[in-house]
């Protein structure tokens, strides 16, 4: 015998049903996407930075930041650069064989670590817990092997590989070169 739902029993029934579904779509999903944190920009709230992505860029996929005052005039040197996401520094140090100068990388899990470079200085060391906002260090043209104007060299790696990063929602496929607005903080 049958009984007959109510209207109420209808609707926590598809409920159920809605969530056994989309949970079923999350286990299915692909690993590095389920895993991606919400990398913010590595910077203070509310600033807008002119970032650049393009060919021959080495890495493939990293990001040079550039910010500029109201005249147009680059004056990123010395602004503090804060973490994209919460996590433990795995590396900080001076780098004289990759020319990336003054280095932090940080492990958010999962795979998942960022890599801050030419940095004027290090405010973190290996081991140090650092959250999301956390300053970690100032922009600077640290390089052994090149001659730099101040900037940030910023990459996102997962599981060793550079790859293409996605900085507050929004994805910095290659060759790209454009402006955006830290909410990092906010």
């Amino acid at each position: 015998m049958s009984v007959p739902l109510s209207a109420a029993r209808w609707r926590v029934l598809a409920l159920v049903t809605a969530l056994v579904v989309a949970a079923g779509t999350l286990v299915g999903a692909h690993p590095a996407q389920a895993a991606r944190p919400g990398f913010r920009m590595p910077f203070l709230c509310g600033q807008t930075w002119l970032g650049s992505n393009w060919d021959g860029h080495s890495p493939a996929h990293s990001i040079d930041w550039n910010h500029y005052d109201a005249n147009g005039t680059p004056d990123d040197y010395g602004r503090r650069v804060l973490a994209s996401a919460g996590g433990t520094v795995l590396e900080s140090y001076y780098s004289t064989t990759t020319g990336y100068g003054n280095t932090i990388v940080i492990g958010h899990g999962d795979g998942w670590r960022t890599r801050y470079a030419h940095l004027s200085e290090r405010l973190v060391a290996e081991g140090d817990t650092v959250h999301t906002g956390t300053v970690i260090g100032k922009v600077g043209a640290s390089s052994a092997k090149y001659d730099l104007s101040p900037h940030l060299h910023y990459e996102q790696i997962h599981d060793g590989s550079v790859v293409v990063s996605v900085v507050q929602g929004v994805t910095w496929s290659d060759f790209l070169k454009r402006n955006q607005t830290s909410t990092n903080s906010c």
